[in-house]
């Protein structure tokens, strides 16, 4: 079965008791024990809930993976796997990541004693590097949150296995239907499914994959244990918004290697960051990893003037956090995505205040554009 056709047809998606061509939601909080004392399926939603499972199998077929986890939220997702280890327990993951992935890494290390090492992902020597006898866990995001960095997930995934560690991938820019990880060898994958699963700016969701049974019990102890139980009207709307995640990502990111290719040459742009681009570090890595070069384009302008400029005149992208929506979202990571790590630390990844990241939308790829041209006054 071809991907665009596993969108629909690779799961359970008709009600089994009415025939309903749309999962139901179980708006229930608890669930009547019809035989008991024998144990049923469900009894309490923090626990487990039908519409969540639906949504859980479906997510799982699509990152070809055993066991899946939905979640609030992406950063519950995050914290769920990263709540795995133990004080004393080492992890290693990319300079360049969501701002939210640092921060909260940066809080397990004050609090709890999970200590950490962040490495230049683009080079394989740095991750070997950063590895101790307390490396637990190595954490990559590839591309990269706002710079569009790449890892190489197979050499991550060579060094792990030939030291027993585990490897986590966020790959939430590139969804399953771009980039497999597990399939690549990487023992977690996850997804924030605001984004792109998603696709329409209205839910706060994350997904956990995994073929390790024993992780997958872990990660689900710490859902219901730390309460990132995810809502039900979230999940039918994610079951919906995945149906169409294939029309949907083939017009962002052709639209997305068209705009990454114009935009460098329009004055007052410094420069485009898009792995899809030949001359984008990493470019030959990412394509033998993914199958394109995904929805996001992240470009520097020449000054921090034009910048502002840019996020006051724009009309048709959104200027707002997050990203994956159908509307094109223009993001500024200096006091969006990464203001919650210190100016130094954003300086030294390079996000700069002149920096802007672009979600692709699905709008006419001329008219963004035009607008972007015209908003900073380029030719």
């Amino acid at each position: 079965m071809e991907f665009d056709t596993k969108l629909i047809h690779g799961y359970k998606y008709v009600d089994p008791v009415t025939g309903a061509t749309s999962i139901p939601k179980y708006q229930a909080s608890t669930f009547q024990q019809l035989n008991f004392p024998n144990n049923q399926s469900y009894s309490y939603s923090r626990f487990g809930n039908p519409t969540v499972e639906y949504l859980e199998n479906a997510l799982a077929a699509l990152e070809n993976a055993k066991y899946g986890v939905c979640l609030s939220s992406g950063i519950a997702a995050i914290s769920s796997v990263l709540l795995t280890l133990h004080s004393g327990d080492h992890i290693v993951l990319g300079n360049n990541v969501y701002g939210g992935t640092k921060q909260l890494v940066e809080e397990l290390n004050e609090r709890y004693g999970v200590n950490f090492t962040c490495v230049d992902e683009t080079n394989i020597d740095s991750w070997k590097k950063a590895i101790n006898s307390r490396t637990k866990l190595l954490y990559i995001e590839t591309p990269s949150n706002p710079l569009l960095s790449i890892t190489d997930i197979k050499e991550i995934v060579k060094l792990a296995k030939d030291k027993k560690i585990l490897t986590v991938a966020d790959n939430t820019f590139m969804t399953p239907y771009y980039q497999n990880p597990l399939s690549l060898g990487v023992d977690i994958v996850i997804q924030s499914c605001t984004k792109f699963l998603g696709g329409h700016s209205d839910i706060i969701l994350g997904f956990v994959a995994t073929n390790d049974s024993q992780l997958y019990q872990l990660i689900q102890n710490n859902r219901k244990e730390f309460g990132f139980t995810p809502g039900v009207e979230e999940c039918w709307l994610c079951m919906r918004g995945i149906k169409t995640l294939a029309v949907r990502l083939e017009k962002s990111s052709k639209s997305a290697e068209k705009l990454a290719t114009l935009l460098q040459n329009v004055d007052g742009v410094k420069k485009v960051y898009y792995p899809g681009l030949s001359t984008h570090d990493g470019h030959d890595t990412h394509l033998s990893q993914s199958s394109n070069g995904g929805m996001v384009v992240s470009f520097e302008l020449e000054s921090e003037g034009l910048t502002k400029q840019l996020l006051k005149n724009v009309t048709i992208p959104i200027v707002a956090v997050s990203l994956g929506g159908v509307e094109s979202i223009l993001s500024y990571p200096w006091s969006m995505s990464h203001a919650c790590i210190s100016e130094e630390e954003r300086l030294a990844m390079g996000v700069t205040p002149n920096l802007v990241r672009l979600s692709v939308g699905v709008e006419n790829v001329n008219d963004l554009f035009l607008d972007i041209k015209n908003s900073i006054g380029g030719k």
